[in-house]
């Protein structure tokens, strides 16, 4: 099963353009973590020398797809 920076790298292979991912300099683990505390997302559009490039232009080591999904009324505790 691929997972974390390997999907995103066969995902762009195969097509997908800007890929929403947490990003990270160190480590696909690293990247999930720092969503706790943090926003370190982009949209990944590119691979090349070992480094993903986001719309901004950034380059990053690690990429991980994430889903990001509207909230509902339901996910709301009132």
């Amino acid at each position: 099963m691929l997972i974390g920076s390997e999907l995103t790298r066969l995902m762009l292979e195969r097509g997908c353009q800007e890929i929403w991912c947490a990003v990270d300099d160190n480590s696909d683990e690293e990247a999930m973590t720092d969503q706790i505390d943090n926003d370190f997302t982009a949209r990944i559009v590119s691979y090349s020398d070992n480094k993903f490039y986001c719309s901004a232009g950034m380059a990053w080591l690690y990429a991980v797809p994430i889903k990001v999904l509207p909230m509902t009324i339901n996910d709301v505790a009132l």
